[in-house]
């Protein structure tokens, strides 16, 4: 038992001493530990202190170098782009106005044969060199035989601008009416070859016994030594007076007027010169478009007409033919012949106003009450009534149907303040001519049985118009 518990002693001694042992070691370890631990501190704030020095140090030369003045480059500036001012629309040219207004359609000159009622018409036969759109200019339509053909070049000199002729040329008339084309192109004024379109027609009982096509005519220059063929011309020999035809008048007229290539066109007679400038002065009066232009009217735009002594020059504008009607050399046409088919409403004012800039409407007027049988000349379109090609001019009374037409469709006439048309030099006088008188009272007949009849039921009848 003692030796049980002296065993038991010697155990306990032994464990205390180890654990005295593990206590001393590890107080010794732990505190060179801490002293390691110190020392590492003291020497890390020491190396934390000097990268703080070196830190400040480099901050301050850099400092230092930013507050040294240091070249700096320039930055490349790209040019700038060129101020875009606004581009200014355009005011539109007459001729454009004219066009928008308008809204015509251009046609060509195409040469083409083809019967019409009893006739044959070589359309565009001879075609001008100059040609137009629609919108561009007037052109002046007319008709005659080759004894008439002396009055183209002054009419052309004073027009100035596209002219359709329509030739009245049966039998061997055909071939003096080549003759006189050949002459006028070739020998007189250019243009003669630059304006003048020229169709020809003939009835189907009097065909010429050779036609040419027209590309073969005119491949050489005519003599110009050769008295012109027109010149002179006795009516009694030419084929039309042998055979007895009569001239017909509307049929010429029509085939002019519905070949011409522009808009506007002034159905007129060959014989009848218009006064300089109308077609510019025309077609910026046509551009502004104001005034009684704005009517919803159908409208023509008639034009005085005048005659002169036999010896006096045809007046170029208002002003000189003022002058004329003072001293007497100058006339209304047809005062000692018709005094009523061309007397213009308000004649007396607009003889005595004064001549100014341009073309104005003067005064818009009406085809009844005195003026019920007037004939006016004017300048129209295509939409206009055509003439009754079963008139003649023999016949007289050959505008009369168109007249009527024009009155019951409401018409209105813009009689211009300063264009106007002078016949031919040389005054007419009444003569008398039983076989005429015999034509005119059968021509009057044919209107009041037939052709007035016809008119009422495709036109209408209106108060105060009258054939």
């Amino acid at each position: 038992m003692y030796s049980n518990r002296k065993s038991f002693i010697i155990k306990l001694l032994v464990v205390a001493c180890i654990v005295y042992l593990c206590i001393h070691v590890f107080t010794n370890n732990a505190g060179r530990v801490i002293r390691e631990l110190q020392e590492s501190g003291r020497n890390l704030a020491a190396l934390d202190n000097a990268n703080l020095e070196q830190s400040a140090a480099a901050a301050l030369v850099n400092e230092n170098e930013i507050k040294e003045p240091m070249p700096i480059a320039e930055p490349t500036k790209e040019p700038e782009p060129p101020v875009q001012k606004p581009v200014p629309t355009p005011e539109p040219t007459v001729l454009e106005k004219v066009q928008r207004l308008t809204q015509c359609l251009d046609k060509p000159l195409v040469p083409k044969t083809q019967q019409r009622g009893d006739y044959w018409v070589l359309y565009n036969y001879i075609i001008a060199e100059k040609t137009f759109r629609c919108h561009e200019s007037i052109t002046y339509t007319t008709h005659a035989d080759y004894s008439f053909m002396d009055n183209l070049v002054p009419l052309l000199e004073r027009w100035k601008g596209p002219v359709s002729i329509a030739m009245h040329a049966p039998g061997t008339d055909f071939a003096n009416t080549l003759e006189s084309i050949a002459y006028l192109r070739d020998c007189t004024s250019s243009l003669v070859r630059e304006y003048t379109t020229f169709h020809i027609y003939f009835s189907t009982k009097h065909v010429p016994k050779e036609v040419p096509k027209p590309s073969s005519l005119f491949t050489e220059l005519y003599n110009c030594s050769l008295s012109p063929p027109f010149l002179n011309v006795s009516t009694e020999n030419m084929y039309k007076a042998q055979k007895k035809l009569l001239y017909p008048v509307n049929v010429g007229r029509n085939v002019a007027r519905e070949t011409a290539q522009t808009h506007f066109i002034l159905p007129s007679d060959i014989e009848l010169y218009p006064s300089p400038n109308i077609i510019e002065k025309f077609l910026t009066m046509i551009a502004e478009n104001k005034g009684p232009l704005l009517s919803k009217n159908p409208k023509v735009f008639p034009l005085h007409i005048f005659e002169v002594s036999a010896n006096q020059q045809v007046p170029d504008n208002k002003t000189m033919l003022k002058e004329m009607l003072v001293n007497g050399t100058a006339l209304p046409f047809h005062k000692k012949l018709c005094p009523g088919c061309h007397s213009v409403p308000k004649a007396k004012e607009w003889q005595n106003a004064r001549e100014t800039k341009g073309f104005h409407v003067f005064h818009v007027g009406k085809r009844n009450g005195r003026f019920i049988h007037w004939e006016p000349i004017f300048i129209g379109t295509h939409a206009d009534p055509l003439y009754d090609e079963r008139l003649s001019w023999e016949g007289k009374s050959d505008k009369m149907t168109q007249g009527y037409a024009l009155c019951v469709m409401d018409y209105d006439f813009l009689i211009l303040d300063n264009a106007f048309l002078v016949h031919k030099p040389g005054i007419k006088v009444y003569k008398k001519d039983p076989r005429r008188s015999m034509l005119a009272a059968k021509t009057n007949q044919l209107i009041r049985k037939i052709i007035f009849p016809e008119l009422k039921v495709l036109y209408g009848v209106k108060k105060g118009c009258a054939v």
